[in-house]
């Protein structure tokens, strides 16, 4: 069974960071994909940033590609997300997610089948 636990999301104020991470129990294999997703109340969940744990090849929505970076640590088996220069868009519900493999899709919710429970991402202006 695998379990993924977010944390580190939070409110700050526009133009501050926050740094979320996803722990991950019972992947077996290292050969898989770790992605971010978000929700904000009213709309689709959408694809932030996604990493192949094997190579490193990370991916980025247009809207945050400069601003956040996804990174990992396959001792811990966990995967972060760095977020730099926070807008109030931003503000949403932040979801890690996994699957075996690669996704071949990286930034589609369809891809994964394992999901965090959410952390909350509040950016005041």
């Amino acid at each position: 069974q695998v379990h993924l636990v977010e944390s580190g999301g939070g409110s700050v104020q526009a133009g501050g960071s926050l740094k979320l991470s996803c722990a991950a129990s019972g992947f077996t294999d290292s050969r898989n994909s770790r992605a971010w997703f978000r929700q904000a109340p009213g709309k689709e969940r959408e694809g932030v940033a996604a990493i192949y744990t094997d190579t490193g090849t990370s991916y980025y929505a247009a809207s945050v590609k400069g601003r956040f970076t996804i990174s990992q640590d396959n001792a811990k088996n966990t995967v972060y997300l760095q977020m730099n220069s926070l807008k109030p868009d931003d503000t949403a519900m932040y979801f890690c997610a996994a699957r075996r493999l690669v996704a071949p899709s990286a930034l589609s919710a369809d891809e994964y089948n394992y999901w965090g429970q959410g952390t909350q991402v509040t950016v005041s202006s």
